[in-house]
């Protein structure tokens, strides 16, 4: 056995005057906090790794301390600094002293912290991100989607206790235009370790659904810069760039924009603001509907103005033609008479000797036949312009009731008479056979509308 046997307290003490002799100074450690854990007495306990931004195992760590007082000072620093408290996952720059412990081991402890590092960390991080989206060509994706006309379904991701949901509730509900519209809360963290895997599990669910809603928001109330942080999330706006719905966000910043905001289909500052959105989408809505009822009114008048000339025109010309017929057939039945007469002469002249009696009877026959034939044309020029005249009126009856016509079918009308519009996802529905069960129709009705679902 040999002599110069060691205890294990006097080999931890050669072990740290060995490490204090070597490494006496302060070092800057570039690092990330894996774990963070505070107790009572105010004193920070860390792990820090090192990994590879594509590696999930550690290739090196170490523990970390930071010392109550010191604690107290650092974090407030930081956070000052960067908008951002203290957490894992955080990159971070250090100032550290090496510590050796008989019963600890090797720790770190920390005396100082760069801000200014971490600020560096984070933009990259986002531009990374932002790059990586844009080289998968997904980045505007869902900014590429067509907006409903009518966007009164809304999908609604955020935290049910949230302040900033009760407003957008409210701020939906009483709007001036008296606009009804369906909210489902998918409830999701807003902050904290939680939000990324909360946010997408609520994404998933409401694709599994897609039929029932028009619009997804995410919303949260305001809140500390740090919290911005959980939705400059790869997975996230990924999510988003693919769902098949436009993502509004009232996320509550007002200076900066998360990765998760600028992906959106529209990007807004707070959730009432995001409530102002949609009333104001729909009010649009409403207007273009006047005007296009304002150009039916306008194109119908047109129509009936134009039948008008047209009748009016018809008539005006039916009158001299009636007249000219009149004139011609007169003109016709005269030289026919006088061609009798003169038939009638030259018989006689022919006849040498003709009967008084026959003479007279002819002279009366052609008298009785002008006259017959004199009065057909008075009756024909009577009929003539009693049958313009009936012409004209049904002209005129028909143009009326063509012109009512058009105003009890106007939609608006229509819809007074106690009349209603169903339609299905913004179509129509013309018989019964278009829908199927639990789809859910949206009736329209003179002073508003109301949704149905299918039994």
């Amino acid at each position: 056995m040999p002599d110069d046997k060691l205890s294990l307290t006097e080999l931890q003490l050669i072990i740290k005057d060995s490490l204090y002799i070597a490494l006496p100074d302060f070092y800057w450690v570039v690092a990330e906090i894996s774990e963070m854990k505070e107790n009572s007495a105010g004193h920070c306990y860390l792990e820090l790794v090192e990994k590879l931004p594509d590696e999930k195992n550690a290739r090196a760590k170490v523990k970390a301390i930071i010392w109550g007082k010191r604690s107290r000072f650092l974090k407030s620093f930081f956070e000052n600094s960067t908008g951002e408290t203290l957490r894992e996952g955080m990159k971070v720059l250090v100032r550290v002293k090496i510590e050796y412990h008989e019963l600890y081991g090797l720790s770190l402890i920390i005396s100082d912290i760069d801000p200014s590092f971490t600020i560096g960390e984070m933009a990259l991080k986002r531009q990374m991100i932002i790059k990586k989206l844009e080289e998968e060509g997904v980045y505007s994706m869902n900014k590429e989607i067509l907006f409903p006309a009518l966007p009164q379904r809304i999908a609604v991701i955020s935290s049910g206790k949230a302040a900033g949901y009760s407003d957008f509730l409210n701020h939906l509900s009483k709007n001036s235009f008296g606009y009804v519209f369906y909210t489902a809360l998918f409830e999701s963290a807003m902050q904290g370790t939680e939000t990324e895997n909360g946010i997408i599990s609520a994404l998933d669910r409401i694709a599994d659904h897609i039929d029932l809603f028009d619009v997804v928001a995410i919303i949260r109330g305001g809140g500390s810069q740090s919290d911005l942080s959980w939705f400059d999330s790869y997975n996230i706006a990924f999510h988003v760039t693919q769902f098949p719905l436009p993502v509004i966000t009232g996320i509550g910043h007002e200076k900066d924009l998360s990765v998760t905001d600028m992906v959106a289909f529209q990007s807004l500052k707070t959730p009432t603001a995001v409530a102002d959105y949609l009333i104001d989408s729909v009010a649009g809505a409403e207007d273009r509907l006047k005007e296009i009822s304002s150009e039916i009114s306008e194109y119908s008048k047109g129509i009936i103005d134009y039948n008008k000339e047209r009748v009016e025109t018809s008539r005006m010309r039916l009158i001299p033609a009636a007249k000219l017929l009149v004139s011609g057939e007169k003109e016709v039945l005269s030289g026919k008479i006088i061609k009798m007469i003169n038939t009638g002469k030259e018989y006689i002249l022919k006849a040498g000797i003709v009967p008084a009696n026959h003479k007279s009877r002819l002279v009366s026959s052609a008298g009785l036949f002008s006259s017959a034939k004199y009065k057909v044309l008075e009756r024909m020029s009577q009929d003539m312009v009693s049958l313009t005249s009936n012409i004209m009126s049904q002209k005129k009856v028909k143009t009326d009731s063509l012109k009512n016509a058009l105003k009890i079918l106007d939609p608006a009308n229509v819809l007074k008479r106690g009349y209603t519009i169903t339609s299905l996802d913004g179509k129509i529905i013309k018989s019964s056979g278009e829908t199927s069960e639990n789809d859910i129709i949206d009736t329209k009705f003179s002073d508003g509308s109301v949704k149905s679902k299918v039994i």
